[in-house]
């Protein structure tokens, strides 16, 4: 393939086991950075400005997540599409994806970014948002939805790099922006006292260099994936097919985050040492299950592209390596939170109040062992988006949109906080029957079509 061969691998060659390690671990590593964005605010915060600004990041957390899920959504499911031709070689059709991409990337970008100016505050208010710390929430979470555009261009141009099996370019930039967001977080927050405002403008504006390296990056390394004009014209077969891998997946991640913002109504409801709790447990909960993303998502370009080439066998090892992997991480990650729990909430928040601290230690102990579901549930789904299947992994987001909603509405009635804590382990559980039948029934699976 005419290609800059630096940093890619070789996704439809070789051993399984070792091309998706070396997928796999940029991808880890990307995710812990990816994380110290948030985490790095929050740490900041809370030990700067206290446990109520600490409180308001945590109730616009779910806000952040279904706004900037849905956009990083879009762009990992257009890249199925990119992998897929890759897999194929041809580069023409190559370009026309790109395109395609950056299209839709910008309607997308535009759209979310005009409604978020309209429905931030009301959204906030109907979640229940306590009203001293609802003013500080919106400072917050409006900083970065005016910047959307921002964030999707960086997950765009890496999803393309990692699609085409480079994963680790996207990590560099990562870093440096990372690093900057440290020390732009101290900058803003303690020097100029610009309180939790000053958080968001550090994410924002770390993350639009990440973006105008990654952009200047593929310009001069990976010219055969820069559209010319005619590039531009609209394929409607092509277009379809974006906007429906697109779509599912941007739906998914919605579901997800839609689920977490009817949970939030409940968590509000038990106060602001509650939510601060829930808050700084969901960021460890972010770190601990990092491993099992980064297997995950390297399986999405590697199964798109040995679809592309249609190597049906390297698909069905690659989840057998991934789920076995995946099950052993759930094993060590619950030894190790049942130790670490109350240091690490500690070490985050920078609180000693009671309350901020067994709640979310109980959170923490109690989600870790239900890793060993989670792990193989995210693999699946995502080998299913992989091989063109658009609306059975989306099938388990509505699952867990609809059990989110019965535990914050009727099962949150007669257990409180214990039922918010057991909401998502029983839901992957159900979610993970569904895409396991979904997944052994699949016509390409079973090797009953070659498409």
């Amino acid at each position: 393939m005419v290609a800059s061969k630096k940093m890619q691998v070789d996704l439809i060659e070789g051993d399984i086991l070792k091309v998706m390690l070396a997928l796999a671990v940029p991808f880890l590593v990307s995710n812990i950075f990816q994380q110290l964005y948030n985490t790095v605010d929050t740490i900041i915060v809370g030990h700067s400005l206290g446990d109520m600004s600490l409180a308001a990041i945590g109730a616009s957390d779910p806000i952040f997540f279904l706004l900037i899920g849905f956009a990083i959504g879009i762009g990992n499911g257009m890249s199925i599409v990119l992998a897929r031709i890759y897999g194929t070689g041809d580069m023409e059709r190559l370009r026309e994806v790109v395109a395609g991409m950056i299209i839709i990337g910008a309607i997308v970008s535009i759209a979310l970014t005009i409604m978020s100016s309209f429905f931030l505050m009301p959204l906030l208010r109907l979640l229940g948002t306590p009203v001293e710390i609802i003013d500080e929430a919106y400072s917050y979470i409006r900083v970065i939805t005016l910047f959307l555009g921002v964030m999707l261009t960086y997950n765009i141009c890496s999803s393309i790099l990692r699609a085409i099996g480079n994963s680790i370019m996207p990590l560099v930039f990562l870093a440096i922006s990372s690093v900057l967001n440290i020390g732009l977080d101290l900058l803003f927050i303690k020097t100029f006292n610009m309180g939790i405002q000053g958080a968001a403008i550090a994410t924002v504006i770390a993350q639009g260099i990440s973006a105008v390296l990654c952009l200047v990056y593929i310009y001069k390394e990976c010219d055969f994936l820069i559209p010319s004009r005619k590039h531009f014209k609209i394929n409607k077969t092509l277009y379809a097919d974006l906007l429906g891998q697109g779509i599912s997946m941007g739906l998914i991640s919605s579901f997800v985050s839609i689920g977490s913002l009817i949970m939030q109504y409940a968590i509000n409801s038990m106060g602001y040492l509650i939510i601060a709790g829930q808050m700084a447990a969901r960021k460890i909960f972010g770190f601990t299950i990092m491993p099992l993303m980064a297997i995950c998502s390297s399986l999405l370009p590697f199964i798109a592209q040995n679809k592309g080439a249609d190597q049906r066998d390297r698909i069905r090892k690659s989840v057998k390596y991934a789920n076995i992997i995946s099950i052993i991480w759930a094993v060590i990650v619950t030894i190790l939170m049942y130790f670490t729990a109350p240091f690490l909430l500690k070490a985050l928040t920078g609180s000693d109040n009671e309350t901020i601290i067994k709640y979310g230690v109980t959170f923490i102990r109690l989600n870790a062992p239900f890793y060993i579901a989670l792990g193989p549930l995210l693999n699946l789904r995502y080998v299913l988006q992989g091989i063109g299947q658009n609306l059975l992994p989306l099938v388990s987001g509505v699952i867990e949109l609809v059990g989110k909603a019965i535990f914050t509405f009727w099962i949150f009635e007669y257990t409180g906080a214990i039922g918010i804590m057991l909401c998502e382990p029983v839901i992957w559980c159900i979610m993970l029957v569904q895409l396991v039948v979904s997944y052994y029934r699949d016509p390409y699976i079973k090797g009953e079509c070659s498409e």
